[in-house]
């Protein structure tokens, strides 16, 4: 879809899936007139955060992500992407999968290198080696999620599967997949009843 398209019907979601729409619809989304950090104007802004840093949002968005990811769940060590964005949703999807029986581990990468104690940008339980689900609370471009993922294999491991909220953009699937990452957005910008790259 082109950016100048608007969506003709929103996909059929999941269960899981519309109620994570719902609550992204309720509070995360804001309609007006924004200058996004690209520089363009939008007559809508998306702030994940909202959705991830809520009780009620967390648990909507493990349970979407539990479900998206259910065929492969069983072969992810850890979780987690570029502070701030994937931080939220990598600690909170941790914690709820945990009362579900999946044992994850999760950690944040640093947008900076750490100078003092242990060093370099990855903070948190990510050990080399581990299979790893890349997350970010929400991408247009695509660029903070690829470089999470740039990280976490010069650290050694394995940045095997990929996810945001939103993805507004469209372009992050073409990126990731060109790195060989299965990426699987939990909801897009069409979902929303917006065209990509609006």
């Amino acid at each position: 879809m082109s950016a100048d398209e608007t969506p003709d019907r929103l996909r059929e979601l999941s269960p899981t899936l519309e109620r994570l729409r719902a609550h992204v619809l309720e509070h995360s989304l804001k309609t007006g007139t924004f200058t996004l950090k690209s520089g363009a104007t939008s007559n809508w802004f998306l702030d994940a955060k909202q959705t991830a840093c809520r009780s009620d949002g967390i648990i909507a968005l493990a349970d979407a992500m539990l479900d998206v990811f259910g065929d492969v769940i069983g072969d992810i060590d850890a979780i987690g992407g570029l502070t701030m964005g994937g931080d939220p949703v990598a600690f909170g999807v941790q914690a709820v999968a945990a009362t579900r029986g999946y044992d994850l581990r999760s950690f944040s990468v640093r947008k900076e290198p750490k100078a003092g104690g242990i060093t370099g940008r990855i903070a948190g339980a990510l050990e080399p080696g581990d299979c790893v689900l890349v997350t970010e609370d929400a991408t247009t471009r695509g660029t903070s999620p690829i470089e999470a993922a740039e990280q976490i294999e010069a650290y050694g491991a394995v940045p095997q599967f990929m996810t945001v909220i939103v993805d507004r953009g469209g372009t992050c699937a073409a990126m990731a997949e060109a790195k060989g990452i299965d990426y699987r957005p939990l909801l897009t910008a069409p979902d929303l009843g917006y065209a990509y790259g609006t």
